[in-house]
């Protein structure tokens, strides 16, 4: 970046983490209930590592690092009529908890939301600004 993070910057970035983190729940969400033959091929729930991201000091914003599994791990179910159970009739559930995700959902959105807020402030407060030299 050529200068200094502004309000802008700081807003937009924090912004594309939480749309990182919005993806990442869609995804989870979307793949519960899917099962597996195996364990080790059965989905596990995604999520997003935030890193902070500091320019110059008490300026700061949020940065995505990193993509992990979540440590939820898939269940075992018996169902002998499935396509995809093994010799033992067993399948791999996918390991997404929807309610935590739901809620994950809801408070990624809400920081999107404030983040939303913060820009429109920030663009009123410069608008205003200008109209004062006129």
């Amino acid at each position: 970046m050529a200068g200094p993070m502004n309000v802008f910057d700081i807003s937009g970035r924090a912004m594309s983490a939480q749309l990182v983190r919005l993806n990442t729940t869609a995804s989870n969400l979307a793949n519960a209930g899917t099962v597996s033959g195996t364990k080790e091929g059965a989905f596990r729930a995604l999520k997003p590592v935030f890193q902070s991201i500091s320019e110059a000091p008490g300026v700061a914003t949020v940065g995505v690092q990193n993509v992990v599994q979540a440590g939820t791990e898939p269940v075992k179910k018996n169902d002998p009529n499935h396509p995809l159970a093994d010799e033992n009739g067993d399948v791999w559930e996918a390991g997404v908890d929807s309610a935590a995700e739901l809620v994950e959902m809801i408070e990624a959105a809400r920081q999107y939301q404030n983040n939303v807020q913060v820009l429109q402030t920030a663009k009123t407060l410069t608008l205003d600004t200008l109209r004062l030299g006129q």
